[in-house]
């Protein structure tokens, strides 16, 4: 899709880079944050069209951050795509929880990142369109 902004989440600088050529060859606008404490202010001042974020990074978790940008009005209806080498059941609840949509167990293809970011986009268009024809229901 072009000119669609997705911001990286990762303390890791070579899986930002490698994210940031998957992106950038499949069309997208990537926007790199390193450091998880200003990713919030990133994804406020960016306003970026997904955002994908590792979950375990040093001095905030993912879970944390997600549930962050969740709380921020102008941010909250970003969707958000964890990204982990380690998934459990209970996580799942947590994910919910924190507004987090979907998830990508590390290591991944490149495909499963740019198939989960075309299918959060595509459900935000989902629902926008099933909104849209509710609202044109009623005026009828």
């Amino acid at each position: 899709m072009p000119n669609t902004k997705v911001t990286i989440i990762d303390d890791n600088q070579g899986s930002l880079r490698e994210l940031e050529k998957i992106l950038k060859m499949a069309g997208y606008t990537p926007v790199l944050v390193n450091d998880v404490l200003e990713a919030l202010d990133t994804v406020v001042n960016n306003k970026p069209d997904v955002i994908l974020m590792e979950l375990k990074m040093t001095h905030k978790n993912g879970f944390a951050l997600a549930d962050a940008i969740n709380r921020v009005f102008e941010t909250k209806k970003i969707p958000i795509i964890a990204m982990s080498n380690i998934f459990k059941d209970e996580f799942k609840w947590l994910m919910d929880f924190c507004g987090i949509k979907r998830w990508i167990k590390k290591p991944f293809l490149p495909l499963d990142v740019i198939w989960a970011i075309e299918s959060v986009i595509e459900e935000g268009n989902q629902r926008s369109m099933d909104k849209h024809l509710a609202e044109v229901e009623i005026l009828v």
